[in-house]
């Protein structure tokens, strides 16, 4: 049974969700309890975000080792659907807020809390994102953000922590808004909101310059079903690949990205991403699908992938909607398995081979060589028929007078 004087509290171990800790306990008389899940984004231990917490004043602390948790169940989603927003965001964050409020949830359940608080802005996606997926787990959970709802600005943050002596450091200000999981790093405001003004080398953590290269690094992904599994012969797990990826395609400036992006809350924002496994990866999937998806089912999947992403982005995923598209994708990649080879060099990850027993590719079928076993002489019948639509629509339009007009360009 819900405690109305608990509330649960994504904290990320920064000055916005520390201060919050005794902020929401003086402005709502709540105890707070306080939910860290380690994504992959690096940094300060669970541990230590633990015993800050309890320092801040959380009544609990309850922490996650979820990085398997995400690469296997979110992350290999995503890329079992090419998930690129807009074409190019491979949805770092978009894809961890579902994790985050189901561990969310499952900690309010433990604890007996009735509220859940998060971090976000009321100008952001995020909000967005959390409290729809905390409401499509547990609609009777209520939902708060200190900033958004109690006036916690950034100046009231610093003076309320140096006057409760909370025992964390920040500077006046920071230059930017970062969020970074294993599955990539978002960077953005500061001087990166004049959409005129070009990234500076401080931007940029997973990735190295792609200007200044190494020497071209060739590797070789065996995929199972959609699913990473093997990379240069060795056995791997998905969080494995991720990261193996991060680091050789980083290494090579992959995955570097700058877009006005239509955020869901109707804005315009600039925004920088970092995402080297997750644009190769997603390279080498996409690569493999051409080989063994049958043509009308990969001219749908484009389709299905484009709205999944974007449904995904919209807060939706755990919505009827995407979970039919999931089904619909998961079912198309019973056959993507096989091996793709890349090169990795200068800001690119550039496919030179593919091989997959299960690929529709057929040599005998391609070959314009002797052992051609494609029968030319069908394609007469085939042209006639596939033609005939058209041939009739044509007719028609001359019959009325509107036929193409053919320019006459005789020479003089």
């Amino acid at each position: 049974m819900a405690d109305n004087n608990r509330i649960v509290l994504a904290y990320s171990g920064g000055l916005d969700t520390s201060v919050a800790i005794p902020y929401l306990k003086e402005r709502t008389g709540k105890d707070v309890v306080a939910v860290s899940l380690d994504v992959g984004q690096g940094g300060e231990s669970l541990e230590t975000i633990k015993q800050r917490a309890l320092a801040c004043g959380a009544v609990e602390a309850y922490v996650v080792d979820a990085r398997n948790e995400f690469a296997e169940e979110y992350c290999m989603k995503a890329l079992k659907a090419n998930a690129m927003y807009e074409g190019v965001y491979p949805l770092v964050s978009a894809i961890s807020r579902p994790l985050i409020s189901k561990h969310l949830v499952r900690a309010a359940h433990q604890f007996g809390a009735d509220t859940i608080s998060h971090g976000c802005t009321g100008k952001g996606n995020d909000q967005v994102r959390f409290e729809v997926s905390i409401a499509s787990i547990d609609p009777t959970l209520k939902a708060i953000s200190p900033i958004r709802d109690l006036a916690l600005t950034r100046d009231v943050e610093i003076a309320f922590a140096k006057e409760h002596k909370l025992p964390i450091t920040q500077t006046e200000k920071s230059p930017y808004s970062i969020d970074q999981n294993v599955w990539g790093r978002a960077i953005e405001t500061g001087f990166l909101e004049d959409p005129w003004n070009g990234p500076t080398k401080d931007c940029y953590a997973y990735t190295d310059d792609p200007a200044f290269p190494p020497v071209e690094d060739e590797v070789v992904i065996e995929f199972k079903q959609g699913v990473p599994v093997k990379i240069d012969g060795r056995d791997v797990t998905p969080l494995q690949a991720i990261e193996e990826m991060n680091r050789r395609a980083g290494a090579q400036g992959i995955g570097r990205i700058d877009l006005i992006e239509d955020r869901l809350v109707g804005i315009k924002s600039r925004e920088l991403y970092e995402a080297p496994g997750a644009v190769a990866l997603i390279t080498a999937h996409q690569e493999l699908e051409n080989c063994c998806l049958e043509r009308e089912q990969h001219r749908i999947k484009r389709d299905i992938d484009k709205r999944w992403g974007e449904l995904v982005y919209d807060a939706q995923w755990f919505s009827p909607a995407t979970q039919s598209l999931s089904a619909f994708i998961e079912d198309t990649q019973k056959y993507v398995s096989g091996e793709i080879r890349m090169v990795l060099h200068g800001g690119r990850a550039v496919v030179t081979g593919r091989r997959s027993d299960s690929s529709l590719y057929d040599y005998n079928l391609a070959t314009y060589d002797s052992g051609d076993s494609f029968d030319s002489k069908s394609s007469n019948g085939f042209i006639d028929i596939y033609g005939l639509p058209s041939r009739v629509a044509a007719a028609r339009d001359v019959k009325f007078g509107n036929g193409i007009d053919v320019p006459n360009n005789t020479v003089e």
